[in-house]
């Protein structure tokens, strides 16, 4: 007879256990009802951060989350358990529902802690767990105050403290340990780290506690031990999390002595119907409040429930974050705890880099490792704790590029885990490879679901793969059997002009949005007219096909470029008039220039006309293209300038503007080593010495952040201007369709010493070449804006409807925020009852 499970929470682990059963079941022997306290299916709890980039929860969705088609999962959402029923086996929800269960799944997970400090329940203060509290912190961030403070110098206080950044408030950081995240990084860790926080103006308050939150006026002040007082408009409690074991307690299953329902090694509670899983199971008296022991657990009781004898593996505690763009890691015994341990520390505090080594007495054994700033040997020192090391431990974290440095994934044993989430070996995947069949990362996450979780072993899979001999193919799509650099050479050297020639003499098909944007780019590249130019225009995607970035409400947004960050008051005038004669919301970007938002289609000629009248130009914005170099004040202004970091700044700007890449570029100039124009964050940048320039490559700030490498040091600025034209042009000649300079940088054979070797001593004899293109590039340059404003027929493309120029979208509202007006989307009227003719959309 089937029986029936019922699975009480429905976050990240209780949708693993689901899974997990459904695949085990397959005689059906299970019914399972999943009892949910959210609103919501489960979601991506680990990178609830990321929510921030789009505002859309459906991006945090895990997949098959609803269990759509699936007759044998129930699952019922915003209806939480209040009373487990031991003795009758059923258990009743806030709604009155009762549900017999024949086993019962407790996966209730963990509650915020907020410190009893008096005032912490005032309107404008929030804890950081879920979706709807980053909705609320959003909602007050937007009602003004301009200050936030974050409770809570750890993982999910930096978190926060990011968010509340990126929402625009002056932000502090206030940690009771002497350190921030003390729980993962020593003392030399905690300080490095702080140094970066405070460098993106986040202020650390470390070794003081909050002592009470007190209403004051519209805002909330915010008292401190040390006698310091913040106001603030948004107060975060992000203070660590407690088991949410409330359940348990009330029907009398055991728990442990610092909270958490009591398990066994099956994950059975004191209850032998009972199990536990997640961040409220205390396994043999532990929490761990980690995804990958949670979904340990989930397996071993979906192991359990169809006759299995599994047991709880234990846990890798390792972490590894990207925190304000910082890496941060541990692993193992980080803090050296263990007798005879030694330490083997890397620490540079210029370059914001920190690499310790925890070792046996006799240096050969790891033991555990704290890494800062760089964290990308993490894949491969993490798997290797408890066994012998390969190498010297000071060679493992050398500095790139240093003799005899880092560890390849040869040295690691057939057992050691490299998915350290899903519990998946370097035997496991290897053998999927060879004897599977596993030919690309896709396959390998399908067959082990090795880098399905956190995705930080994905670089490894990658290297298992060409460790086993498989050739990965280098097809930009399924029309084009070459890649883009192929692609770049064959235009280059045959002279094709249009995607119809280059498709038929060497692709078939008709193309696609993955191959005609890359062409595009490659033809815009190799000078081949203007990107709306004929068959050219039908590449383009959205952005490039109207010369402006598309928003989430159909609206476009502006950026006229602003060269090093330096502009007139009369250029300030100009775009403050556009932005009020159009309606346009206004903000000043990161990379020191002003977006405008909210322009519709029909609009935006007629403010690009009134801006180049004004001496703008486009900012490019929008294009696979060099986007903006920023700038410090350099000696201009600053005491501690050494060079002009403004002056060189306008023109590489305007020497390299209109660039068409493979990815954005991003680049910064700094007028001294205090780095305020943040230039190791970028794919070149530039920082003044009393000797000269020394030039950093491959930095990224995005979505995989990386600081930048030097490539050389102390030259002169005719010098460095070379070596950053042949630079360039290498990386649009070479990179991949959509890879950065720094994942192209990580990817080369060679790395950064190939790198150096080409565009700096010429061994491959192309230098030449490459400055006589960057040389051609700059000599070809016009603005996209003006090639459609003085050509009638690009003009034509510019408008909201075919058959009705002139008539506004009415799919686009607006509202008031914060003095500005701010578009709307509203839904699409009804037009299919109409008689006369519906508008049609362009």
């Amino acid at each position: 007879m089937t029986r029936t499970l019922v699975v009480v929470g429905h976050g990240m682990v209780g949708h693993r256990l689901v899974r997990a059963l459904r695949d085990r079941d397959r005689a059906g022997a299970w019914r399972i009802v999943v009892l949910a306290e959210e609103p919501r299916a489960a979601y991506d709890r680990v990178g609830l951060s990321s929510y921030a980039d789009s505002w859309d929860a459906a991006q945090l969705a895990l997949d098959g989350c609803e269990y759509s088609g699936d007759e044998g999962v129930d699952l019922r959402l915003g209806d939480p358990v209040v009373e487990v029923d031991r003795e009758n086996r059923v258990v009743t929800t806030a709604g009155g529902v009762r549900q017999p269960y024949d086993a019962l799944v407790l996966a209730t997970g963990s509650r915020p802690f907020v410190p009893p400090v008096p005032g912490h329940d005032l309107p404008g203060c929030f804890t950081y767990r879920t979706i709807e509290d980053l909705d609320a912190i959003r909602a007050a961030a937007g009602a003004g105050g301009g200050v936030g403070v974050v409770v809570g110098g750890g993982l999910l206080g930096l978190e926060a403290a990011n968010l509340l950044r990126r929402l625009g408030l002056r932000t502090h950081v206030v940690e009771l340990a002497p350190r921030l995240m003390p729980l993962q990084v020593d003392e030399g860790g905690g300080a490095v780290l702080r140094r970066l926080v405070e460098q993106l103006d986040i202020t650390v308050h470390c070794g003081v506690s909050t002592r009470e939150v007190t209403a004051k006026g519209d805002g909330l002040r915010v008292a401190l031990s040390d006698d310091t007082e913040l106001p603030a408009g948004v107060v975060v409690f992000s203070a660590g999390v407690r088991p949410r074991d409330e359940l348990a307690r009330a029907s009398g299953l055991a728990v442990a002595e610092r909270g958490g329902v009591l398990v066994d090694l099956a994950c059975r509670t004191s209850d032998p119907d009972i199990y536990a899983v997640g961040e409220v199971a205390a396994v043999e008296g532990r929490c761990y409040g980690l995804v990958g022991p949670g979904y340990a657990m989930a397996e071993v009781v979906a192991d359990r429930l169809v006759g299995g004898t599994a047991t709880f593996p234990g846990a890798d505690t390792a972490t590894k974050l990207k925190l304000l763009g910082v890496d941060v890691a541990s692993f193992g015994d980080a803090h050296a705890t263990s007798e005879g341990a030694l330490e083997v520390v890397h620490n540079d505090p210029v370059s914001g880099c920190y690499k310790k080594l925890v070792v046996s007495d006799d240096a050969g054994t790891l033991l555990g490792g704290v890494l800062v700033g760089d964290a990308s040997s993490y894949a491969t020192l993490r798997p290797l704790v408890g066994r012998p090391l390969p190498a010297d431990p000071g060679s493992l974290i050398a500095p790139a590029g240093a003799a005899g440095s880092g560890v390849g994934v040869d040295a690691l044993p057939a057992d050691a885990q490299v998915c350290s989430c899903n519990g998946v070996t370097k035997g496991r995947i290897q053998d999927a490879i060879v004897v599977d069949g596993c030919a690309d990362v896709p396959a390998i996450k399908a067959c082990t679901r090795a880098g399905t979780a956190c995705g930080s072993c994905v670089p490894m899979l990658k290297q298992l793969l060409a460790s086993c001999g498989v050739e990965q193919s280098k097809a930009l799509c399924e029309h084009f059997e070459q890649s883009r650099a192929e692609l770049f050479e064959i235009v280059r050297a045959t002279r094709v002009r249009t995607f119809s020639e280059l498709v038929a003499r060497h692709g078939r098909g008709r193309g696609c949005d993955i191959c005609k944007p890359v062409v595009a780019s490659i033809l815009a590249s190799l000078g081949a007219g203007h990107v709306l130019e004929g068959e050219q225009a039908s590449l383009q995607d959205t952005n490039d096909r109207f010369l402006a970035n598309m928003q989430r409400n159909g609206t476009y947004s502006v950026v006229p470029r602003v060269p090093g960050g330096e502009i007139t008051p009369d250029g300030l005038i100009a775009i403050a008039e556009v932005a009020r004669d159009f309606g346009l919301y206004t903000k000043i970007t990161g990379g020191q220039r002003i977006d405008l938002f909210g322009a519709t289609v029909d609009q935006l000629p007629r403010i690009w006309r009134r801006l180049v009248d004004a001496g703008f130009e486009s900012g490019h914005a929008y294009g696979k293209a060099l986007r903006t170099v920023k700038s410090c004040v350099g000696s201009t202004w600053c005491r501690y300038g050494v060079q002009d970091s403004v002056g060189l700044a306008i023109e590489l700007e305007l020497r390299y503007r209109g660039l068409r890449s493979p990815h954005k570029i991003k680049a910064a100039v700094s007028g001294c080593a205090r780095e305020c124009a943040e230039a190791r964050s970028k794919d070149f940048g530039v920082i003044a010495t009393e000797e000269g320039w020394n030039l950093y490559v491959g930095g990224n700030g995005g979505f995989r952040p990386r600081h930048a490498d030097l490539l050389v040091s102390g030259v002169d600025k005719d010098t460095l201007v070379r070596i950053i034209d042949r630079f360039l042009m290498f990386y649009v000649r070479t990179a991949d369709r959509l890879q950065r300079t720094s994942a192209w940088i990580e990817a080369m054979e060679g790395g950064l010493d190939h790198l150096r070797e080409v565009v700096v001593e010429d061994r491959l004899g192309i230098c030449a070449e490459l400055e006589e293109a960057m040389a051609a590039h700059v000599a070809g340059y016009t603005d996209e804006w003006r090639g459609v404003l003085e050509d009638p027929e690009k003009l034509a493309r510019f408008t909201s409807f075919v058959n009705a120029p002139g008539v506004p979208d009415p799919s686009i509202s607006f509202r008031a925020e914060r003095g500005q007006r701010v578009p709307v989307l509203l839904p699409v009227p009804d037009v299919s009852a109409r008689t006369e003719p519906a508008e049609v959309r362009r």
